[in-house]
């Protein structure tokens, strides 16, 4: 007991902790909600956010931005749900405009239920409502990565995909939106890259390997062969999906 006692009395009264800080996340909150349809009901779900989307928009309520699968993750539809923030969303009047249609509401979740076989919701900060809706002007196809963190990975995976903007940028290849989970879901964040077509999409091969080394050293990798792994050395899970636009 007395060599225990002398033991405790040398170690400091609290053990240092390291903590890492999660990223500062951008100041505007949206809803992101994943869909899978129902067998033989996509294009009911299609019609039926078609339709979501109208009715929000006439209730003074930005319209959701809305993306269909093409290839990659089990989702079919990915939806953008504008909310500004927990405060503004839950603000009285906004309330009440809510509660005045509740049984459009309601009437809504019963069809959902219909012809959605699986659901899941993400709340995020992102960009400013204004540059999403200009990166999605004239936009048709779309890269959506999906990324869950190793424990304490979460802030240095923030600064890789910062990182792989500044690539991008030294390359003349449009950067990705960043979006970070505040909860809900499983994923810590997600990125969003916005093309014309799948023609756009795959010039970012066109560079020189040269061009490409120079731009990953200049943006914090080691080198182009190292972004990837090192990618792969933050995180737990990660899905890629490619998305086109609902029109």
């Amino acid at each position: 007991m007395l060599v225990l006692f002398c033991l405790l009395a040398v170690l400091p009264a609290h053990a240092p902790v390291t903590v890492v800080p999660a990223p500062e996340p951008p100041g505007y909150l949206y809803r992101v909600t994943l869909v899978r349809a129902a067998p033989g009901r996509l294009l009911d779900l299609i019609d039926l956010y078609r339709d979501r989307r109208e009715a929000l928009a006439a209730r003074g309520e930005a319209a959701p931005f809305r993306m269909r699968h093409s290839q990659g993750d089990q989702w079919d539809l990915l939806l953008i749900f504008p909310m500004e923030s927990y405060a503004a969303y839950y603000h009285p009047d906004r309330i009440a405009r809510r509660e005045a249609h509740a049984e459009a509401d309601a009437a809504f979740a019963e069809a959902l239920g219909e012809r959605a076989a699986w659901q899941e919701d993400l709340f995020v900060y992102g960009p400013p409502l204004d540059t999403l809706r200009a990166r999605f002007e004239g936009m048709g196809f779309f890269h959506v990565e999906m990324f869950e963190a190793l424990p304490g990975k979460r802030a240095e995976l923030y600064e890789q995909r910062e990182m792989e903007n500044r690539y991008y940028a030294a390359l003349k290849h449009p950067p990705n939106l960043i979006f970070v989970r505040d909860r809900g879901g499983a994923v810590d964040l997600f990125t969003l890259g916005f093309y014309r077509d799948l023609k756009h999409f795959a010039e970012s091969a066109d560079a020189p390997l040269e061009a490409e080394d120079r731009a990953a050293k200049a943006a914090g990798f080691e080198s182009v062969f190292q972004i990837s792994p090192y990618l792969r050395s933050l995180i737990a899970r990660h899905h890629d999906t490619l998305a086109v636009a609902i029109r």
